[in-house]
């Protein structure tokens, strides 16, 4: 909570990241920048041949049911300023694609964990929660791309640490999340320098963001691995760190993030279709950039591409 309470009050920082709401928002607001429930979201026509896609039953209701992880970490998906209403990046994009296919946007919160299960029994039509597309997941659930999976390195300013390449890390003591795919890369990356005769890396275990974020600080760890979202993010707002280098969410095999829906649905050409349109007319870049996410834009979106390799 002290995390997200942090980037909440030092949002207004990102308005030189160039949000298109900068001009709409309220003019005693610091920095001009809209955390509020009321977005003013960038917003998408319907196209009418692409609606035409969505399966018969979910048209019939008239909303697209998506799931998000709404208690997540800032750019991604989190709760505005009166602590209800889900904001971020992910819904951003999920309100475009709703909006090119004719439908009401019914974003739904729910844990990492319930979002899998809840696609796949159609209590939603679609996940939006930075989900990486894996082999293992395409067994289950058919993907539509729309962001690069890139993961980053973030270190306190006065480090003089770069990293480009697995030696980089060795001898460090680096703070990372168990079971995540950087984790899995760094795995590699340590047993590739102790081959090599280089020292192991040192590493350290948290469940909660701002808890990572404190042992920085305090000096606990040299290096926090994490999403590059929320890296960029916290660089922004808290002014005491940098990123001193990024890597595929696939390490060296290229890792996409994707809207999500339940294998075999019908619904997932129809989500490629209005991403598609979003990132051919620009609106698609508008949202990124008022993230900070620009790095991780995407020239098209693909249908159940290769994903990560089975473990």
């Amino acid at each position: 909570m002290r995390l997200r309470t942090l980037l909440l009050a030092s949002v207004f920082a990102l308005a030189a990241c160039g949000s298109p709401e900068a001009a709409t928002a309220p003019a005693d607001r610091p920095g001009g920048v809209n955390i509020t429930a009321n977005q003013n979201r960038v917003r998408a026509q319907k196209v009418d041949a692409i609606a035409a896609l969505v399966p018969a039953d979910i048209r019939a209701r008239g909303s697209l049911v998506a799931g998000t992880t709404g208690n997540g970490t800032p750019p991604l998906s989190f709760r505005a300023d009166d602590d209800k209403t889900v904001i971020g990046v992910e819904p951003d994009l999920a309100q475009l694609v709703a909006d090119v296919l004719g439908l009401k946007l019914d974003l739904r919160a729910s844990s990492w964990e319930n979002l899998f299960l809840s696609v796949e029994n159609r209590q939603f039509d679609a996940g939006f929660s930075n989900i990486t597309v894996t082999e293992e997941r395409k067994d289950k659930y058919d993907f539509a791309t729309y962001r690069r999976d890139t993961i980053a390195f973030e270190v306190k300013n006065e480090k003089n640490i770069v990293v480009k390449e697995p030696k980089d890390i060795a001898g460090l003591t680096v703070g990372i999340g168990a079971g995540t795919n950087q984790e899995q890369i760094l795995l590699r990356w340590d047993q590739q320098n102790k081959a090599a005769g280089l020292a192991p890396v040192k590493f350290q275990y948290y469940q909660v963001t701002s808890d990572y974020y404190l042992a920085l600080q305090s000096g606990r760890i040299d290096v926090y691995v994490g999403p590059n979202p929320t890296a960029a993010y916290h660089v922004a707002v808290d002014g005491r760190t940098k990123i001193v280098g990024t890597v595929s969410g696939g390490g060296t095999i290229p890792a996409d993030i994707a809207a999500m829906t339940k294998k075999d649905s019908g619904l997932v050409k129809a989500l490629q279709q209005a991403l598609e349109t979003v990132i051919g007319n620009g609106q698609y870049a508008e949202v990124l950039k008022r993230w900070n996410l620009t790095s991780e834009a995407l020239p098209a979106s693909e249908v159940n591409p290769q994903g990560l390799p089975r473990k």
